[in-house]
């Protein structure tokens, strides 16, 4: 069965992995881009954005951040992932912060409570909107990513679910030497260990230390 994974969560030094007052302005919040200084300067976010260049760094930032996108067969995102419409629908106009051909290229589950239309995208991306909940997407994700994995790219509230429920499997996070004072909390009110997760390893990466939490099997 695929493995569920968290992969490049930029947190900062006091457990915030986003800023407060999300918008469309500020989709990761006040502050919340300095959770992914580490990322942006890395050669997997210059042909992200398709700038037709080949700098970028190639470091071990950037191969983190490769590895955050190997071997990945499906994504589940919650609902403000995807974007900053709240409630239902209003129409079918909103296609995410991404342009025509969102970085996924595999079949993506977004989490909601509002029923919509699956959205085909360029580039292989599909969004299915998922209104059963947790474990209605991971089956989904699962069934869609074959033998490959499953990747949850948040937002937090999303991570603290599927962590509650020990579906997780491993979390790599990109520890950011920042201070946010407020925003979304990860951990709080989260007792790891009783989770079953443990710290493996750390890597010490150019502009983030990157930590990877294992779940013991049970």
């Amino acid at each position: 069965m695929a493995r569920l994974l968290v992969r490049s969560f930029g947190v900062s030094l006091d457990g915030f992995a986003a800023g407060p007052d999300q918008s469309l302005e500020h989709p990761l919040g006040v502050r919340g881009p300095e959770l992914m200084d580490w990322f942006i300067p890395t050669r997997v976010w210059q042909q992200m954005q398709k700038t037709g260049e080949a700098n970028g760094e190639t470091g071990i930032d950037n191969e983190m951040a490769e590895q955050g996108f190997a071997e990945m067969g499906a994504w589940i995102l919650g609902r403000n992932m995807f974007g900053p419409v709240r409630g239902p629908w209003p129409d079918e106009s909103w296609k995410g912060w991404w342009g025509d051909e969102p970085p996924y290229h595999v079949p993506v589950f977004v989490l909601t409570h509002h029923a919509r239309a699956p959205l085909t995208m360029r580039g292989g991306t599909t969004f299915h909107f998922v209104t059963g909940g947790i474990h209605e997407a991971l089956a989904m994700a699962q069934a869609a990513a074959g033998a490959r994995d499953v990747r949850v790219g948040g937002g937090v509230a999303t991570v603290r679910e599927y962590l509650k429920a020990g579906l997780i499997d491993e979390l790599h996070l990109a520890l950011r030497p920042v201070l946010l004072g407020k925003g979304e909390a990860l951990f709080a009110g989260l007792d790891l260990p009783a989770l079953g997760y443990r710290c493996e390893r750390q890597v010490a990466g150019e502009r983030a230390t990157h930590v990877f939490l294992r779940r013991s099997a049970p």
